[in-house]
């Protein structure tokens, strides 16, 4: 029975048919930051203060300066208080005027917003003050979706396969981003917000899983790292987008309903053949397979088609078997601990675009573009260095970064983002490193659900990542302590992974990542198979070893 690598082989590793897989993978990347990122840029903060209305129940004869110095506290720097106001009184204006007024209370009749142009989620839901903290509460829930999303639909995505996963995915992430443009009040909009997360979890566990399943060991991080270069292009079209659509309703619209013209792909994207064999779907794979030959223009025989056919079905897996496998379970807390970090710097990080003292939609601007080559580098970076090196060495780096802020004068912005630019380019190509790392640790019969665990946990720090932010009004360094200390310990953690580079997928539990055969040879021995010669004969590969 032949291996599903050996027929990866004879069919191509890389050629059209997989160049078409990534272009597909890359278009739902560069949606995904419109939801992910794009509530920073909705809720900003704008000047703000008490309605205090009830001074022209008295009299109308005031002036919009009269009528908020009669009312309003000045702080001392003569700008206006934004939570309280005079607490109203009855009788003239002239007495008001003269007495004037000493009680104070929070404000009771709403806030008005005067340099707001158009309505932001902010504006329109009184987002501030004592509803201050609904803003970072709220991208909890969104990321608490994502948990959701990937305790759920990682797994589902191993029983229906990747492709049918993504198609919903897209669905639920078009339709309820589009339906919260339509929120009557904040908490419809957090619960739609909520299955967003939910789909944006499903779509980036089956894209990783359907790529890293189509493509040879050799090309893996080329083909799922470019795709990941494109949430970099994302956000910096995310900056242009939320430039030019300042209303929060017109852009949901604008970032969600991209997602519907991804119908086609009900046609083009393709499932896994892999997949399709460990559920025992030979035929179904045979027919994906000479369809993915006849794009690379290849030719594979009916007779090495026909060694596929597996004795009896592989046993499916499910993720007690993580906790089962002693090897699996060490591996396994070991992944879920940088994919934690992972998720809460770069998420911690980017949640503060606003907060390095620069221009937001610049700042946002080059956090996208500064992600694109860190994240391109891996590609080189992994076939040279290795999955765990670099996983460590993108960690270390990231957490460094965040360490030294707070060591930095707030009197110096541009240095304090530089930093943080820094910080944030590493730990997105850590992230890009880490769903290479974890679809070659993980076998086939489990690789979605346990990427789905592993991203469940990192939801997870996702979900802490603005509520650590709020830390910052009990002092400006913890935030960036707590994301640095995290990042330093899960880079440590890494070493303690096996290396994976140009070793083919597991398929079984029973499989180890050392038994897998690599594309090279490795101390001159060379590993024998299944090898199909010009005229389409297959022989057996002479084995030879050398020590």
């Amino acid at each position: 029975m032949i291996r599903f690598g050996d027929i990866l082989k004879v069919i191509g590793e890389f050629g059209r048919f997989q160049k078409w897989l990534v272009v597909l993978n890359c278009i739902p990347n560069f949606l995904i930051p419109f939801h992910v990122f794009g509530q920073v840029f909705i809720v900003m903060d704008v000047p703000h203060y008490c309605n205090t209305n009830w001074i022209l129940n008295i009299t109308q004869n005031l002036t919009q300066e009269q009528q908020l110095n009669l009312t309003i506290l000045r702080k001392p720097d003569g700008s206006f208080e934004e939570c309280s106001m005079f607490t109203p009184v009855e009788g003239d204006i002239d007495s008001i005027i003269k007495d004037g007024q000493n009680s104070t209370e929070a404000c009771r009749d709403g806030w008005v917003y005067p340099t707001d142009p158009k309505p932001s989620l902010l504006t329109e839901f009184n987002l501030v003050c004592d509803r201050n903290n609904l803003k970072d509460i709220s991208q909890s829930i969104y990321m608490a979706g994502g948990l959701v999303g990937a305790l759920v639909l990682g797994p589902l995505s191993d029983c229906t396969g990747s492709h049918m996963m993504i198609l919903l995915s897209l669905l639920l992430m078009g339709s309820f981003g589009v339906g919260a443009g339509f929120s009557p009040n904040f908490y419809v909009y957090i619960a739609l917000r909520f299955i967003v997360g939910a789909a944006f979890a499903g779509i980036s566990i089956s894209m990783s899983a359907l790529t890293s399943e189509w493509v040879g060991p050799s090309y893996r991080p080329l083909a799922m790292i470019i795709s990941y270069c494109f949430q970099g292009v994302g956000q910096m079209a995310l900056a242009g987008l939320a430039y030019s659509v300042r209303d929060w309703r017109n852009y949901q619209f604008a970032g969600s309903a991209p997602a519907f013209a991804l119908f086609f792909y009900i046609w083009v994207l393709p499932k896994s053949a892999r997949w399709l064999l460990t559920k025992g779907k030979v035929e179904e794979a045979k027919k994906v397979l000479r369809k993915a030959a006849s794009v690379n223009k290849r030719t594979v025989s009916e007779e090495l088609l026909n060694q596929l056919a597996p004795e009896k079905k592989v046993k499916s897996g499910n993720i007690l078997d993580l906790c089962k496998n002693p090897r699996l379970r060490i591996l396994t807390l070991i992944m879920v601990v940088v994919w934690f970090a992972d998720s809460l710097v770069y998420y911690g990080v980017s949640h503060q675009v606003g907060d390095f003292g620069l221009d937001i939609y610049m700042t946002q601007l080059v956090f996208g573009a500064v992600e694109i080559p860190s994240r391109a580098s891996c590609i080189f970076l992994l076939q040279w260095m290795g999955r765990k090196k670099c996983q460590a060495a993108w960690l270390f780096l990231g957490g460094v970064m965040c360490l030294i802020i707070p060591a930095i004068p707030t009197d110096f912005p541009v240095i304090v983002t530089v930093l943080a630019v820094i910080g944030k380019s590493a730990l997105a190509a850590s992230f890009s490193t880490t769903y290479v790392f974890s679809a070659e640790i993980f076998p086939t019969v489990i690789r979605q659900s346990s990427l789905g665990l592993c991203s469940m946990v990192g939801r997870v720090g996702g979900i802490l990542a603005p509520l650590i932010v709020l830390l910052s009004k009990y002092h400006p360094a913890i935030p960036m302590v707590i994301l640095g200390g995290t990042a330093l310990s899960a880079g440590i953690l890494c070493f303690f992974l096996p290396e994976t580079q140009n070793q083919d997928l597991q398929d079984d539990i029973r499989d180890s990542p050392a038994s897998q055969r690599s594309n090279k040879a490795v101390n001159g021995s060379f590993e024998n198979g299944p090898v199909q010669t010009e005229d389409g004969q297959l022989k057996e590969a002479a084995i030879t070893t050398r020590f």
